[in-house]
């Protein structure tokens, strides 16, 4: 036999302790951390050594007939040591050292005695793929193979049943890798059960061997499998959401940095673009763009233009942060435009400076650009600082910026009465 599954198995399980091999030496004191990885190698290492080519091999390089059987169980039993500590950790509780260290000295007490049985034992004729059913009535042989294989079932019910269990009271990404772990674990189950039986009918008189042959490398595979993902998902949920956030609240700031887009151009505002970058990282360049180009407006801002259009966006709307988002749209607009403008290269005269708060957080610059996602980003015709005119083009620019921003709540008609009104009310003053 070629023991493709064995190998496949065993690469699976090797590439999620390749994962994370970084955290390990980053963070090599975390008890939860090394159980895991104890467990990724170790479940790799049952597969490695029950390969029947691997068992002809370590039984020719130990000159040993069936010298890889003791040794495969004895890494078997490691594996349910860890997975029982990764468990006990994963729960945590107030007797967590204690409850490891009666798992660790049970499970040693387990490969004591697998050594010893095997010592005792008789078993001259190499068997690579059917040494449970074959060596099943020999003496202390037979020991040997019930003791491993109870361990493994042991193992395998008391972290199906933790996992499952634990799963209904949680959500999300670790709840889905709780049910993983614990249906792993459980078609890992039908490893030991179906050589259990084989071994049983062969004390019968009967000849069930194909059921440890066949059945058992099957369920075994498939455990390997779901129980590594099941592990991994927890961990890389947090990346992947996080991931889909930032991708979201980039495409969302593109109305603003298209806004800024001549001032970056022109004043070499823009960090290069990152190439084969993360969601993050793109997020962040992105972010890092619109701070460089607000801060270069910053002498440009018109606190009265903010004033007023917050006024009129948050009489219409009703909502503080809606107006404030409107509020920066319409200075940051009518700034772009003063700024660009050859006949009037120097800040307003009046009403100009740093606006409450500074440069926005992250948060509010995604407000920014849904204003700005549903209006001209810019006017045609720069505002001026002060008098008739400038209330009037002040009114309104606020009119149309909280007209757009409360269209959902209060409609073309609440947008043109606010416009209307600020404007006005400015002109006049």
């Amino acid at each position: 036999m070629s023991g493709l599954v064995n190998y496949v198995s065993c690469g699976v399980l090797w590439l999620g302790l390749l994962v994370k091999a970084p955290d390990l030496l980053r963070h090599g004191r975390d008890p939860y951390l090394r159980a895991l990885c104890a467990v990724l190698g170790l479940a790799g290492l049952c597969f490695f050594l029950g390969a029947p080519p691997t068992v002809g091999a370590v039984n020719r390089i130990g000159g040993v007939p069936n010298l890889a059987a003791p040794i495969t169980y004895a890494a078997i039993t490691g594996y349910c040591a860890a997975s029982q500590v990764l468990i006990v950790h994963w729960r945590g509780g107030p007797r967590v050292r204690r409850t490891v260290r009666r798992w660790m000295v049970a499970y040693t007490l387990v490969v004591l005695g697998i050594a010893v049985t095997f010592a005792l034992g008789d078993a001259p004729v190499e068997r690579r793929t059917d040494l449970d059913t074959y060596y099943a009535t020999t003496p202390f042989m037979a020991q040997m193979i019930v003791l491993y294989l109870l361990a493994h079932l042991t193992t395998t019910t008391v972290t199906t049943v933790s996992a499952l269990r634990w799963a209904r009271g949680v959500r999300g990404g670790l709840r889905a890798g709780l049910v993983l772990l614990g249906t792993g674990t459980l078609c890992g189950a039908g490893y030991s059960v179906a050589k259990l039986i084989a071994v049983g009918a062969r004390w019968s008189g009967r000849d069930w061997s194909a059921l440890g042959t066949t059945v058992s490398p099957a369920a075994a595979g498939l455990g390997a499998l779901l129980t590594v993902v099941g592990v991994l998902v927890p961990l890389m949920t947090p990346r992947v959401a996080e991931g889909w956030r930032a991708r979201r609240t980039y495409a969302r700031l593109e109305p603003l940095e298209r806004a800024l887009e001549d001032l970056l151009t022109r004043r070499t505002l823009r960090l290069p673009r990152p190439r084969f970058a993360s969601p993050t990282t793109r997020l962040m360049w992105r972010q890092t763009s619109i701070h460089n180009a607000l801060g270069h407006l910053d002498a440009y801002f018109d606190r009265e233009l903010y004033g007023r259009t917050r006024a009129g966006a948050l009489a219409a709307t009703g909502d503080p942060e809606r107006a404030e988002a409107a509020a920066w749209a319409a200075v940051i607009t009518a700034a772009v435009r003063r700024e660009a403008d050859p006949a009037r290269p120097g800040p307003p005269a009046g009403g100009a400076g740093r606006l409450p708060g500074g440069v926005p957080d992250p948060a509010v610059l995604a407000r920014i650009a849904d204003a700005l996602a549903g209006t001209v980003p810019l006017p045609a015709a720069p505002v001026t600082p002060s008098g008739p005119t400038a209330g009037t083009t002040a009114g309104t620019t606020a009119g149309t910026t909280a007209g757009t921003t409360a269209g959902t709540t209060a409609g073309t008609k609440a947008g043109t009465t606010a416009g209307t009104t600020a404007g006005t009310t400015a002109g006049t003053s």
